[in-house]
């Protein structure tokens, strides 16, 4: 009998290999965007009233969730607990996918952000920040004589 030169899961290997390669030096586009894989995913968007951020953050504690605005700068944090085996109980996990630990995402705002119309909902596992754009800033029909 002949003897492979290569292991039968040599295109398995490849492809975890060329999927680390992807995820290192972030090639495709993921579900979460182009982005490195931040937890939480965001969507940010704007109206002509305001700016809306949603963070995708299923399964925490909505006091565990600080929201800040501080010089345009749009600040989420939190803890998102564990839930796998504590390491002294009789148990394997065999697979943990879901992300558990401390995060913190940034967001840059534009200038006509104001500070003291900010709102904050969580609500099905998404976190809805609503932030109003000063009444200077916003768009205004000009009529023509």
């Amino acid at each position: 009998m002949a003897r492979s030169l290569f292991s039968r899961d040599v295109f398995a290997e490849i492809d975890r290999l060329q999927r680390e390669m992807q995820q290192a030096f972030d090639l495709t586009p993921s579900i979460r965007g182009y982005a490195r894989g931040g937890y939480p995913a965001l969507n940010v968007g704007s109206t002509p009233q305001s700016f809306e951020v949603y963070a995708f953050a299923p399964g925490l504690d909505p006091a565990s969730i600080d929201v800040q605005l501080d010089r345009g700068i749009l600040s989420v944090a939190g803890e998102r607990r564990g839930s796998v085996p504590a390491a002294g109980e009789k148990s394997t996990v065999h697979i943990n996918e879901r992300f558990a630990g401390a995060f913190k995402r940034v967001v840059s705002l534009p200038d006509d952000a104001d500070p003291d119309g900010v709102s904050a909902s969580y609500r099905d596992g998404v976190l809805r920040i609503s932030v109003q754009r000063r009444q200077a800033a916003q768009p205004r029909r000009i009529s023509v004589q």
